[in-house]
């Protein structure tokens, strides 16, 4: 092995995806499982989720702050679980085109974290979360690397000097 090589692959490099690392390249060291892992620990956490909803109901019941607020507590929380899961969904299909959007809505996400934990369960019955999106822009970015590389003569540094 010489001085100058890499111990990295030349070209580009697969994005991690949470969970999975970069598992879901060949979907090797248990991807499968990994899969099954995520899809029962976020369906688990969306069922606590929604008990400690229930609990947070009652609490309102129990103080009889009136049908008004009820009603305000199951919309609001019904609201922005819908658009939780609409948002997180669209996350996996493809990056948000003006990431500070994403970050004002970001509280909107932690109220309806129901949401965005049941598309999380959807989408890890399917693929790793993300993983389709990832892939094209791997494939991609593995494409024109090719490309480039293709048409390049070789290492002008490598070359050696005419006298």
């Amino acid at each position: 092995m010489s001085e100058n090589s890499s111990t990295t692959p030349g070209g580009p490099q697969p994005e991690s995806i949470r969970f999975f690392g970069t598992t879901w390249v060949e979907h090797s060291d248990g991807y499968g499982l990994r899969r099954v892992a995520v899809a029962v620990g976020s369906l688990a956490a969306a069922v606590a989720a929604c008990f400690v909803m229930r609990f947070a109901y009652q609490g309102l019941e129990i103080a009889d702050v009136g049908s008004f607020v009820d009603l305000l507590f199951i919309l609001v929380f019904s609201v922005c679980s819908a658009l939780a899961f609409a948002r997180t969904w669209e996350g996996f299909r493809r990056r948000p085109a003006d990431p500070s959007r994403e970050e004002a809505l970001r509280s909107l996400k932690a109220i309806g974290f129901i949401g965005s934990l049941i598309a999380y369960f959807c989408r890890s019955l399917m693929e790793a979360p993300g993983e389709k999106l990832r892939r094209t822009e791997y494939e991609t970015a593995q494409a024109q690397y090719e490309k480039r590389k293709g048409s390049r003569t070789g290492n002008p540094s490598a070359r050696k000097k005419r006298k």
